[in-house]
């Protein structure tokens, strides 16, 4: 079996396309899992992939690229609270509808809870967040974490937000997690939800082929209300933001147009 009919195969397994993704980086990740495992070739490593319940976890959980922290790129963030939320609240007239899409463990939308909170009642916030990777979605409403994942976060939501459990691990106290609505979802395969003021979705486009960059950024600004924001990871830029219906507010914040 070559790495075309492995492609096939897993589709049919998992309903991922890994067409839409750059094959290079993503056949290299692959190999590199397979090696791990001591495969020997797409046939013997497919046939474990339907077989073994933990090896289909490990696998979809690899090539779906869950890394994820509180408040990452903390600038960023700055400049979300301090530069964008402000317009986009007297517009929504302090209620707002989010989406983080592709939100692995949980730790951006409860970051953005955090913050929004300092703002706008509870009662204000809807925030759906959605992963293709059901294991993490567990993980997300779980809630906890190790610290090291919560190091740019800032001190007082650590104070007011997480229980700690030991000297490595934090509990996300409920009140945020009551602003959070988890729910699997596949960016490349599924339906989008519509009617958000801001969605957030970071350091996950760029593994995707510039074909399916474009169907998804167009598939966000159809999914926004006019105005709504679209907040990019720090090593993603929408270089024709202008063709897909988007005006450029600051690096990594997209305005529908």
């Amino acid at each position: 079996m070559d790495y075309e009919q492995f492609k096939k195969q897993v589709y049919r397994l998992t309903h991922i396309d890994l067409n839409s993704y750059k094959e290079r980086q993503m056949k290299r990740r692959i190999d590199v899992l397979m090696q791990k495992n001591k495969f020997h070739g797409y046939d013997e490593y497919v046939h474990a992939l339907k077989n073994d319940k933990n090896l289909y976890e490990e696998f979809v959980g690899f090539i779906t690229i869950n890394v994820s922290e509180f408040y990452r790129n903390p600038e960023q963030w700055r400049i979300l609270e301090e530069e964008i939320l402000p317009d986009l609240l007297k517009k929504t007239n302090r209620r707002l509808n989010v989406w983080s899409a592709a939100c692995s463990t949980g730790d951006e939308p409860y970051s953005l809870a955090m913050l929004l909170l300092d703002y706008i009642p509870k009662n204000n916030i809807r925030i759906l967040a959605t992963d293709l990777d059901g294991k993490v979605l567990n993980k997300a409403q779980e809630g906890i974490y190790n610290f090291k994942s919560m190091s740019n976060l800032p001190s007082k939501y650590i104070d007011q937000y997480f229980v700690k459990i030991d000297d490595k691990k934090y509990q996300i106290k409920n009140l945020i997690k009551e602003c959070v609505r988890f729910e699997q979802h596949d960016l490349l395969e599924d339906n989008y939800p519509k009617n958000f003021d801001l969605i957030i979705c970071r350091n996950v486009v760029i593994y995707f082929t510039d074909e399916a960059k474009t169907k998804i950024y167009q598939k966000f600004n159809d999914s926004m209300n006019s105005d709504g924001i679209l907040f990019v990871g720090s090593t993603e830029q929408i270089v024709n933001y202008k063709e897909l219906n988007y005006d450029s507010l600051k690096s990594f914040f997209y305005k529908k147009n």
